[in-house]
């Protein structure tokens, strides 16, 4: 029987009505197929995943085929967002066995857990030089019943590869300017300096490796650094991979030029690049990325918002298409020259055509079938503002109207850490308190039902789970990215809300990845001390769609450092951040968060008090001037004015040693305030900096100059 109707992720509920007879990820199953004597297929995937329909469709849905996997096999069916930890394993053995890796997953298990037959999607029938699946099931049965031994000498030695690949200490420290500067070279070097981005098709936006170069340009002044931020946010702005109409980014062009994405939408694409667009807007005042950015916290806010008030994983790319000529990937977003006239009428279907890149001759479609995806190319031709808005709200009516894409309507802990962030910092950017508002909803969500044991009295220890959905939590541990992200999503509330207690609870995170998360010479695992053992603990610095968690905890524990004057947090984050010393002049595509702190590292990072009455402007406006400083990684924290201790007046001489703090005891308070009080009775900020603080300020100009790195222009 299928065993996926009682599961909480949309993904194995998709397959809960397939007639193979699915398991979910649990002993049970290994026990089951060591019983029958019969191999595993593991299968894994996610909702959006394009592919993993399409194999859906053609293999698991067919009754031939799922009897013959029912009749051989223990069918495993994994959402890879549910665990990332089983993914992570097995992934890393089909890249190493097969050169590349994707999704659907499709691996091949003794009931032991050990992998020996490894691939993504097999279609149907033979094609491109690839099996059918049913030749792939027919060649895993006859070498499970007939070369048994072989079968068991690849698995173990996979197993034992796999268990051998732990990395040593992180060892060396932070990185220094010199990497820093030699991980930029290398990017120089990786540039697409006619279209923008890094590398070719398919391209990806890392939005990683633009906060690190936006940090770097902010340091030192590098107007390069800059321009490839600059030239890779336009052409993404402009091209296909941004929702013209409703806001938000898909998750990746096809092509190197921006213009057809994979449709899919995804929380965390859209949550790194809002942050980065108004990263962007703060450093250059860009009148574009301000939009994007704020487009793009809307389309958050809008489509995927939960009731509980979380943040949804994601939209699928495919959906039906508008005309009831079945289900097909982007058939949501894409026009026909025919469909514009239909709703536009024909002079401003050609003036939606010329304005949205929509060739009016099919064989010319940037897509399929004659439908165009839409872009914002730079014809240099000015067009009427006002019918230019009328056309796009006539535009999104209509295709609201349409099948709309499958939301994946889990909430995931790491995903909403960094939507919190995002919404928090554009809402406070753009005087926008709704958005504010709904970050700290959805934060309040993530300690109700994700966060065990974490609002108790000293030695308490905070838990995560994975996931919910309908505001119920689900079975699945938290890994190491729920920790950081969340703790990050924490901290940027404190910066923001000027509350301790977000302040509180992200150490309260921290400290678990440091007890439970931490080896030997400061190294991370994916996943607790305590959790369920795989094949091997995966462990992996680099990013992938999302900041790693080893360097997002690096980031993390680096602001709290800052926040608290805690050493052992500072000591953990330096050691955490000796891999990016070591991969980041070699590979920095794959360490941007990595090379990000490390840059908050280099500057400091800055620490700001502002203290004031809660009702007085002036407060108000130094709390903005710091917020809007592009300091790499200034940790910024307001409230009341201290009633004891002392600090240097306006007229007193900078370089005074920041009051001596360490983590909070009261969960309210937050230590970088302690002993900041008024200047001369006016609301006043404190900027320290490696242990060092300037003398206090009241105006916002002075703070701007005292938050502006002094280092002179770089190319």
């Amino acid at each position: 029987m299928n065993r996926l109707a009682d599961s909480q992720s949309p993904y194995l509920l998709q397959h809960a009505s397939n007639p193979v007879e699915w398991w979910p990820w649990e002993q049970e199953a290994f026990d089951e197929a060591r019983r029958r004597d019969v191999p595993v297929l593991l299968s894994v995937g996610y909702a959006s995943c394009h592919w993993c329909h399409v194999m859906a469709r053609e293999s698991f849905a067919d009754q031939d085929t799922a009897a013959e996997l029912n009749a051989g096999f223990v069918s495993i069916k994994v959402d890879r967002e549910e665990r990332p930890d089983v993914d992570a394993v097995y992934m890393e053995a089909v890249q190493a066995a097969t050169g590349q890796g994707g999704w659907p997953m499709t691996v091949f298990l003794t009931p032991d857990a050990e992998p020996f037959y490894f691939g993504t999607y097999f279609p149907p029938r033979p094609r491109g030089g690839m099996p059918s699946f049913r030749q792939v099931l027919q060649g895993v049965s006859a070498a499970w019943a007939d070369r048994r031994g072989e079968v068991a000498e690849v698995a173990a030695r996979v197993a034992a590869d796999l268990a051998g690949r732990t990395l040593g200490g992180a060892g060396g420290g932070a990185p220094g300017a010199a990497e820093v500067h030699a991980a930029l070279l290398e990017l120089t070097k990786e540039f697409d300096a006619v279209r923008g981005g890094f590398g070719g098709a398919p391209k990806f936006p890392q939005p990683m490796v633009l906060e690190f170069l936006l940090r770097h340009h902010a340091r030192t002044g590098s107007a390069g650094a800059l321009e490839m931020v600059q030239a890779t946010c336009e052409a993404m702005a402009r091209g296909g991979i941004y929702d013209q109409l409703g806001g938000g980014f898909a998750r990746y062009s096809v092509d190197a030029g921006w213009v057809v994405p994979h449709f899919e939408k995804m929380l965390y694409d859209n949550a790194l690049l809002a942050r980065v667009y108004a990263h962007l807007w703060r450093a250059t005042g860009s009148e574009q990325a301000r939009r994007v950015a704020l487009e793009t916290a809307d389309f958050l806010v809008r489509e995927l918002r939960t009731e509980e008030g979380g943040f949804a994983s994601a939209l699928d790319a495919d959906s039906d298409r508008p005309d009831g000529g079945g289900h097909a990937e982007g058939a949501y977003y894409v026009w026909t020259p025919d469909e514009l006239r239909e709703v536009l009428g024909a002079e401003d279907a050609a003036l939606a055509g010329a304005y949205y890149g929509v060739p009016g001759a099919p064989a010319a479609a940037t897509f399929e079938e004659g439908a165009s995806v839409l872009q914002l190319p730079d014809t240099g031709v000015p067009f009427d503002a006002g019918r230019i808005a009328s056309v796009r709200e006539r535009l999104t009516a209509a295709r609201a109207e349409r099948p709309r894409p499958f939301r994946d309507d889990k909430v995931v802990t790491a995903w909403n850490g960094l939507t919190i962030a995002a919404l928090a910092e554009i809402g406070a950017y753009f005087d926008r308190p709704d958005l504010v508002d709904a970050a700290e909803a959805a934060a309040d969500l993530l300690v109700r039902v994700h966060m065990t044991d974490g609002t108790g009295g000293p030695g308490t220890v905070a838990r995560l789970v994975r996931t919910s959905r309908g505001g119920a939590a689900g079975d699945n541990a938290g890994v190491l990215e729920d920790y950081a992200d969340v703790a990050e999503g924490f901290l940027t509330l404190t910066a923001v809300t000027g509350e301790g207690t977000w302040l509180h609870l992200a150490g309260l995170l921290l400290d678990t990845v440091l007890d439970r998360f931490r080896g030997e010479g400061g190294t991370l695992y994916d996943t607790a001390d305590d959790a369920e053992q795989l094949i091997r603990r995966p462990q992996d610095p680099t990013d992938n769609p999302t900041p790693s968690g080893w360097t997002a905890s690096a980031a993390a524990l680096l602001s709290y450092a800052a926040y608290t004057g805690s050493e052992r947090h500072r000591e953990a984050a330096e050691q955490a951040l000796g891999i990016v010393a070591r991969l980041g002049p070699r590979a920095p595509r794959f360490v941007g968060w990595g090379l990000a702190a490390a840059e908050a590292a280099l500057d400091g990072p800055r620490e700001v008090a502002v203290v004031g009455a809660p009702d007085d402007p002036g407060r108000a406006e130094l709390h903005r001037t710091a917020l809007l400083s592009p300091a790499p990684g200034a940790v910024v924290a307001t409230g009341a004015p201290s009633d004891t201790g002392e600090a240097p007046g306006a007229g007193a001489e900078a370089g005074a040693v920041r009051p001596g703090a360490g983590p909070p005891h009261d969960p309210g308070a937050i230590p970088l305030l302690a002993g900041r009080p008024l200047v001369d009775g006016a609301p006043a900020a404190y900027v320290c900096r490696h242990f060092v603080c300037t003398a206090p300020v009241t105006g916002p100009d002075e703070l701007r100059a005292q938050l502006t790195p002094a280092a002179p222009p770089q190319g």
